[in-house]
C-alpha cells in the first residue's frame, strides 16, 4: 500500500493555469474563514482548504473573462427548521464557509445528517470594485443544493430550483456604492419527504449508511461575481465535426444583440488556426488539419469568441476551449462497440462518486479536485462514471485536459418509496436539461446516463420518453437509458438509447450487444478492503461486496476480474466496464483508495499493466463472424492451447476430454476424437457434432460439464448440443459458441470440458488462459 505525495499533486495545477486564459487566482472579499471542525479523516489537502479564500480558482474554465470577483470565504448563517422570512441588515448568529456545505466539517459547522432546519439562511456584504462602473454585473452560483432565494440589498433577485446546476442573477439595478448585502435563503429537504418534496438528490441521505452518505445542504460550489456589457455572451456550445474539420458554434447573448455578429477564431496556442464570422443561430469554424482529441493525447485548442457591433467593434469577448473528437457506434468484427473519433477502444473506468471526509461534496482545494481524475489515468484506465452527482466545471476541465473519459448520471431521486408526481418527475426533468446545457461542450463527456438502478424510476414509458429527450437535447452524445436495468428495483430493460448497461456484483458479467445497443458493465467488483486508521462510516459499519485480507489478495483479484472483463469483450462483446469503485465512501469500503485518499491499498503497477493489455487487446479486437464447419462430414477438434497441441477433445464415459492422439492411438481413442458435423438440432444456421461410434449421440453441456447425450428431442437436449462457430476468441482457428448460453464457449481446462466464459469463480472457468483453451482447430478426422 502506498500514499500520495501531496506535494507533487501541485504540478499539475500549474499546467491548468495555464492551458486556458483567464484561469487566475481572483480577488477575494474576505481572504479569511471559520475555523473548521475535525473532520472524520483528514486528507492531504484539509489543512490548506481554509488558508486563505477557500477555492479561490476561476469557476468557469469553459467560459472566461478577465474580471471576476470570488465570494467564496465566511459568510453569516442561520438554521431553522421553519420557513421563515429573511432579516436584512442584521447579523446572523453563526459562520460557515462557503462553498462548503453545512454538514462538512470544513463549513465549520459540521451540522449533523438528520438535523432537521432544513432552511438555510446566508448573508455577507461585498463592495464591487470602481472600476466595474458602466458595466452589468452577475452574481453567479456554481450549484445550491436544492431551491434558493436571493436578495441583494433587501430587494429579491431571483430564485433556483436545482442543486446540481448553476445559475445566476443580473444585480446591477440592486447595487450602491459601499458596502452591499447579498442574503441567499436554501431550503434542502433532502430525503425528508418535507411539505411533499421529492428532490434529486442522488447518494444523500438524511440517515447514511452502507451505500447512501452524509447530505451536503446549501451552497457548495463557488460563488462569485462577474461584470459584463450591457450586450454580453452568455454561453457558447461547442460541438466538432471531424468528417470536415469544423467546428459548429453556437453562441447564446443576453441584453440587446440587434444588428450584432460573433467572430469566432480557432487557436493553437497563440496561433489562430481558423476563424468564422456568425450570427446566433450555429456556423461553422473551420480547424484544418485538425489534432484529434483521445484519452492518450488529450490536445485542447482556444476559442476566442467576439461579440461585435453593427460598426463591428469589439462588445465581448470570452475565451473556449475545445476538443476535437466525437462518440459513436458502429459494427466492429460483427460487434456493435462505441468507437471514439472512428475507432474502437475498450473503455475501462471506475464508479466515481465525489465525497469527501472533509468537505462532503466539495473538494477540500482544486488540486484535490483534479487527483482522484488524476489516480484514475496513473491506474491505466481510460473513463469515469460520475455517479448519481454533478461536479463543478472544474472537474470537467480536469477530465478534459488529463484526456479521462466521462460517462455523466443524472443525479436521481431518492431510491425507496418511489411515487413521483407528475410536478416531481417534470423537476427532475427540467434539472436533467439544465447539466446537459451546462456541460455539453466538454470533450471529455461521452455519455448521459439517465436512470440508475430504477432510483426515482415510476413506469418504463418515463424511462424511454426520458432518454429520448436527453438524445434529442444532445444528439452527439451516447445515451445509457438505464444503468443496471437488471438490478433491483429497476422496471426492466427499456429497450432504448445506445446503450445495454447490466450491473452484476461481484461479476464480470455482460448483457449481449444488439444491432442498436452495445453491451457495457455499469458496474462491478466492489472488492473490499479494511485499512485501520484510514475508515469512518457515520453508524459504525462497514461494507464491500466481497471482503480480501490484504493488499496482494486484493490485486490478485482485481487482475483476475479485469482478465474475466477482456475474456468478455473477446467472447460476448463487451465494450465497457466500470469498476466499484475509485475511493472508499464513508460506510463502504470498496476503493482503490481509502476514504480520506492517503493509502492507495492494490498494486498499482499490477493495476495498471492489467487495464493497459486489456485496452491493448481491444485495438485488435477479433471477429465474430460465423465460421462454416463442412456439415455431414468427419472432423476432429484440435487443442490450441500452445504446449497442448498434440491434445483432441474425445469422449469416455460420456464426459468430454481432451487426450493426446497420434497414429499410434488405439482406434477406440481415435473413433472417441472423431465427431460427423451436423446442422445444429437447435438452429440450422449453427452445428452439432454427432458421435462417430455413438450415433445418436451429441456432445452437449450441462450444468457446464461438456459430455455426450443422446436426442432425446427435448427442446433443452437440441439448444445443449448446438454450437455456433466464430472466428476463434483468440484472433485465430474456431470457438464454438452456446447457442443458448451466449458468451460462453467450449473450453477445455485440467483435461476436462466445459462450458466457459473465463470470468473466474470456479476453476474450469478460470480466466487466465481462456481465449486459447477455448480456441479449437476443427481438423481431419482421426476416424475417416
Amino acid at each position: 500500500m502506498t500514499r500520495p505525495d501531496p506535494v507533487r499533486l501541485a504540478a499539475p495545477l500549474l499546467l491548468v493555469l495555464t492551458l486556458v486564459a483567464g484561469l487566475l487566482i481572483a480577488p477575494a472579499g474576505p481572504a479569511h474563514a471559520a475555523p473548521a471542525k475535525n473532520p472524520p479523516l483528514t486528507t492531504p489537502w484539509t489543512a490548506q482548504a481554509l488558508d486563505g479564500t477557500p477555492l479561490p480558482e476561476y469557476p468557469r474554465p469553459q467560459m472566461t473573462r478577465p474580471d471576476w470577483l470570488t465570494l467564496n470565504g465566511e459568510w453569516q448563517l442561520r438554521q431553522s427548521a421553519t420557513d421563515d422570512a429573511p432579516a436584512f441588515g442584521t447579523d446572523l448568529p453563526e459562520r460557515i464557509n462557503v462553498p462548503f456545505p453545512v454538514e462538512s466539517a470544513l463549513s465549520g459547522v459540521q451540522r449533523a445528517a438528520a438535523d432537521t432546519r432544513n432552511y438555510l439562511f446566508y448573508r455577507r456584504t461585498v463592495t464591487v470594485p470602481g472600476s466595474w462602473n458602466g458595466r452589468r454585473v452577475l452574481l453567479h452560483f456554481g450549484a445550491v443544493d436544492w431551491q434558493s432565494t436571493v436578495w441583494v440589498n433587501g430587494v429579491a433577485v431571483g430564485g433556483h430550483t436545482g442543486g446540481y446546476d448553476a445559475f445566476s442573477f443580473d444585480v446591477t439595478a440592486q447595487l450602491r456604492g459601499g458596502a452591499n448585502e447579498i442574503v441567499v435563503k436554501v431550503w434542502d429537504p433532502t430525503d425528508s419527504r418535507q411539505n411533499g418534496s421529492l428532490p434529486p438528490i442522488g447518494k444523500q441521505t438524511k440517515q447514511p449508511g452502507g451505500i447512501f452518505y452524509t447530505p451536503s445542504s446549501g451552497i457548495w460550489q463557488t460563488v462569485w461575481l462577474e461584470p459584463v456589457p450591457a450586450a454580453s455572451i452568455s454561453r457558447a456550445d461547442l460541438t466538432p465535426r471531424l468528417a470536415d474539420n469544423t467546428l459548429r458554434v453556437r453562441v447564446l447573448t443576453r441584453g440587446d444583440v440587434s444588428g450584432h455578429s460573433v467572430l469566432a477564431e480557432a487557436l493553437d496556442g497563440t496561433t489562430v488556426v481558423g476563424s468564422a464570422i456568425g450570427g446566433f443561430t450555429e456556423f461553422t469554424v473551420p480547424v484544418p488539419n485538425a489534432r484529434r482529441w483521445s484519452p492518450d493525447t488529450p490536445f485542447l485548442y482556444q476559442l476566442r469568441v467576439t461579440l461585435r457591433n453593427a460598426a463591428g467593434v469589439q462588445v465581448d469577448r470570452t475565451t473556449h476551449y475545445f476538443g476535437m473528437r466525437e462518440i459513436s457506434t458502429g459494427m466492429v468484427g460483427g460487434v456493435l462497440r462505441p468507437k471514439l473519433n472512428g475507432q474502437f477502444v475498450f473503455q475501462i473506468g471506475t464508479l466515481d462518486q465525489g465525497f469527501w471526509p472533509d468537505g462532503l461534496y466539495t473538494a477540500p482545494t482544486d488540486a484535490a479536485l483534479a487527483f482522484d481524475l488524476q489516480k484514475q489515468k496513473d491506474l491505466g484506465f481510460t473513463m469515469v462514471r460520475k455517479h448519481i452527482k454533478v461536479e463543478p466545471q472544474r472537474w470537467f476541465y480536469h477530465a478534459d485536459r488529463l484526456g479521462l473519459l466521462v460517462w455523466q448520471d443524472v443525479p436521481s431521486l431518492t431510491a425507496q418509496d418511489i411515487d413521483a408526481t407528475d410536478a416531481q418527475q417534470a423537476q427532475l426533468e427540467a434539472e436533467a436539461r439544465e447539466i446537459v446545457d451546462e456541460h455539453r461542450s466538454s470533450p471529455a463527456l461521452v455519455t448521459w446516463t439517465v436512470y440508475n438502478e430504477g432510483w426515482g424510476e415510476r413506469a418504463l414509458a418515463d424511462t424511454r420518453r426520458v432518454a429520448q429527450a436527453v438524445k434529442t437535447q444532445d444528439p452527439t452524445r451516447l445515451v445509457n437509458a438505464h444503468s443496471g436495468h437488471n438490478c433491483c428495483q429497476s422496471l426492466g430493460d427499456p429497450g432504448t438509447g445506445d446503450i445495454d448497461d447490466w450491473h452484476v456484483y461481484l461479476g464480470p458479467d455482460s448483457p449481449v450487444p444488439s444491432g442498436s445497443r452495445i453491451a457495457v458493465l455499469g458496474e462491478f467488483g466492489g472488492l473490499g478492503l479494511r485499512v485501520p486508521g484510514h475508515e469512518w462510516s457515520p453508524n459504525g459499519s462497514f461494507f464491500a461486496y466481497e471482503w480480501q485480507p490484504n493488499s496482494t489478495a486484493l490485486t490478485d483479484r482485481y487482475v483476475g476480474l479485469v482478465q474475466g472483463t477482456q475474456n468478455l469483450m473477446l467472447g460476448k462483446g463487451l465494450s465497457a466496464s466500470v469498476y466499484t469503485e475509485i475511493t472508499d465512501q464513508e460506510g463502504e469500503l470498496n476503493g482503490f483508495l481509502t476514504y480520506d485518499r492517503q493509502v492507495v491499498k492494490l498494486d498499482q503497477a499490477r493495476v495498471r499493466a492489467a487495464n493497459l493489455a486489456l485496452i491493448a487487446a481491444s485495438r485488435s479486437v477479433g471477429s465474430s463472424t460465423p465460421v462454416a464447419l463442412p456439415l455431414n462430414s468427419r472432423r476432429s477438434l484440435q487443442v490450441t492451447t500452445p504446449g497442448y497441441t498434440d491434445r483432441f477433445l474425445r469422449h469416455r464415459d460420456s464426459l468430454a476430454y481432451t487426450e493426446v492422439v497420434n497414429a499410434d492411438s488405439s482406434a477406440l481413442l481415435r473413433n472417441d476424437a472423431t465427431y460427423t458435423v451436423r446442422a445444429g438440432l437447435a438452429d440450422p444456421a449453427c452445428y452439432s457434432f454427432e458421435s462417430v461410434n455413438f450415433p445418436g449421440q451429441f456432445l452437449r453441456h450441462q450444468e457446464s460439464r461438456v459430455r455426450n447425450s443422446p436426442n432425446d428431442g427435448s427442446a433443452l437436449l437440441r439448444a445443449d448440443a448446438t454450437w455456433c462457430a466464430r472466428v476463434g476468441v483468440s484472433g485465430s482457428g474456431v470457438s464454438l459458441e452456446s447457442y443458448n448460453f451466449r458468451g460462453r464457449y467450449l473450453r477445455h481446462y485440467a483435461s476436462q470440458v466445459w462450458l466457459s466464459n473465463g470470468t473466474g469463480g470456479e476453476a474450469w472457468n478460470s480466466p487466465t488462459l481462456w481465449a486459447a483453451d477455448s480456441t479449437w482447430n476443427v481438423t481431419t478426422p482421426w476416424a475417416p
